[in-house]
């Protein structure tokens, strides 16, 4: 079954990041979509750049549409992962989904240089979703003491993942991080 899907976000580049590094990390990727080029990896929608590397200020921009299937996600993980170390600092990459009957699912991939710059990135979001939420209801002081939980929850998590890593039997996985969200 395909679904149409959009990718949108901007990648900061380290100096010295060239096109050919750029496409090899996003080889899983453009392998999926059956192309050799980011210039070949067009959007559906004509509007939309698709994917763009600014060599001159050093940025990878991403607004693509496309048609995909099941297993585009782990495509899409898989290169950005691989384009992980090419990242100056953690970066959200929105995904939305739109599906026939009319509901949107909205994800975001979070990619970056080292699991801890992106825990970070992930902390941000997470403090700025939350205290977005609470400021239509509750005064700041009210607000700054639930996003100072989320802080704690975030120094265990990390805490954890840290743990984890030290031991063989439990490390790996991805540096990437998915939340879904129905919008509909």
């Amino acid at each position: 079954m395909r679904i149409e899907v959009h990718v949108h976000g901007t990648l900061n580049l380290c100096k010295g990041v060239t096109l050919a590094k750029v496409e090899n990390g996003l080889r899983k990727w453009l392998d999926y979509l059956d192309a050799e080029t980011i210039a070949d990896a067009r959007s559906l929608e004509q509007d939309e750049p698709g994917i763009i590397f600014h060599r001159a200020d050093r940025t990878l921009e991403i607004c693509w549409t496309g048609e995909v299937g099941k297993n585009f996600v782990n495509r899409l993980q898989d290169a950005l992962y691989e384009l992980g170390p090419l990242t100056e600092r953690s970066t959200e990459i929105e995904l939305t989904y739109y599906h026939e009957d009319g509901r949107d699912e909205y994800q975001i991939l979070f990619v970056g240089p080292t699991a801890e710059s992106i825990h970070l990135a992930q902390r941000q979001r997470m403090i700025e979703d939350v205290s977005g939420l609470l400021s239509r209801h509750f005064m700041q002081e009210d607000i700054e003491q639930v996003t100072g939980l989320v802080n704690i929850l975030f120094d265990h998590d990390l805490e954890r993942h840290k743990t984890a890593e030290s031991d063989p039997q439990t490390s790996g996985g991805s540096l990437l991080h998915f939340r879904k969200k129905h919008l509909h």
